[in-house]
């Protein structure tokens, strides 16, 4: 038996799906918060050399985040060649609503992705969905997950990289080598926050800069951060990093373009800088990220000395394993018409990885539920 260990923590929605796959496969682990200890942070970031969760450490090997791949080549399991009704990628609003209603219509349902929640995981507080005045976007995706997990379908964590079709049945593969069969499709992959774009960006991931501040938030308590970006993500990021940390410096490309509600709160904040037609040109540090270089509008440099920088600049739809297969808009989110139909027979899309104007949770939800329902009807035409 392998001995395992998680180091998490308390609101690491990757943590807690690294351990929800440890769980199903039986595999037991001792788990350790180093939000809450700080000698436990230090001995996690010596082995690791990484300032972020999770780190789980396998016998001598040490795996740096939620490596699903990895994960799968040693605990997973040998797959059936049973073809499901419907195959849904991603386990988001979308994807996650798609297969409860797939379900209530007793299909044959497989969800594939590498993470449960998507990206309204990494939303500190949710006010604008129905039947809550507040509530974080892991407790939300929770409240999903665990529906889901009452209904007769399969979960699997796991990554897509390729989808085909032949004689009317869907081939989908994913990074762990397994191949799944499907009737029909709804893609709700989501998508993945766009990088910087500066020179050694890859090198400081994990080390000083962070794509979730919900999970590496609590390793930068008492330390300086910078926010990138001025949407209303980048200024929640903010307002609750200034609970953490000793100093947040908001740095934006231009102006401000959060809800009022949200510039209200930034206001109010005194231990938050805000830089306005500022952006970061440089990262510097040796093993870790130690400053960065911005400039302004008037061409105006400044080095900024922090320990950790959080990227809240936008988003890239998950597409890239498509290779043509449905069709795409310039921004290469998949196009769908008004009842989630997509350029593929057969084939549904729904959530922020489609040409649908309003990224929001409860839109996503709506058009999951939308998506599942036309698969079914698409099957009942097709038996």
């Amino acid at each position: 038996m392998k001995k395992v260990i998680v180091y998490s923590t308390k609101n690491c929605p990757y943590c807690r799906m690294a351990k929800a796959f440890l769980d199903k496969h039986g595999i037991p682990y001792e788990e350790i918060d180093v939000g809450e200890d700080s000698d436990a942070a230090k001995k996690m970031i010596d082995l690791s050399g990484q300032r972020g969760v999770p780190v789980i450490v396998v016998d001598n090997e040490i795996i740096v985040g939620f490596d699903s791949q990895r994960l799968n080549d040693l605990f997973g399991e040998t797959l059936s060649e049973e073809v499901y009704d419907v195959l849904i990628a991603g386990a988001g609003p979308a994807g996650l609503t798609a297969g409860v209603y797939c379900a209530r219509k007793m299909l044959n349902t497989i969800i594939i992705s590498e993470n449960i929640g998507g990206q309204a995981l990494e939303s500190w507080a949710i006010e604008n969905y129905m039947g809550y005045r507040m509530i974080t976007g892991e407790d939300l995706m929770k409240k999903f997950e665990e529906q889901v997990r009452t209904l007769n379908m399969r979960l699997e964590l796991d990554r897509v990289i390729s989808i085909s079709k032949e004689n009317d049945i869907f081939t989908i593969r994913t990074v762990s080598e397994n191949i799944f069969k499907a009737k029909t499709v709804i893609l709700a992959q989501g998508n993945r926050p766009k990088k910087l774009g500066v020179a050694n960006e890859e090198q400081y991931l994990g080390r000083g800069l962070s794509i979730c501040s919900t999970c590496d938030g609590p390793l930068y308590k008492g330390k300086r951060v910078a926010i990138v970006g001025g949407g209303n993500s980048a200024i929640q990021t903010a307002v609750e990093m200034s609970k953490i940390a000793s100093s947040v410096s908001l740095i934006v490309r231009s102006i401000i373009r959060a809800d009022p509600i949200y510039e209200g709160m930034l206001e109010s904040n005194k231990n938050i800088t805000v830089y306005l037609n500022t952006q970061v040109t440089a990262l510097h540090g040796n093993k870790f990220l130690s400053a960065i270089t911005t400039k302004n509008a008037k061409g105006e440099e400044q080095k900024i000395e922090l320990d950790g920088i959080f990227i809240e600049i936008g988003w890239l739809p998950n597409t890239d394993f498509l290779g043509g297969f449905v069709a795409l808009n310039e921004k290469k989110e998949i196009v769908v018409d008004l009842n989630c139909h997509t350029s593929q027979d057969g084939v549904f899309a729904a959530g922020d990885v489609t040409s649908v104007k309003n990224k929001q949770i409860i839109i996503a939800s709506g058009d999951g539920a939308k998506a599942a329902l036309e698969a079914y009807e698409y099957l009942l035409k097709s038996s």
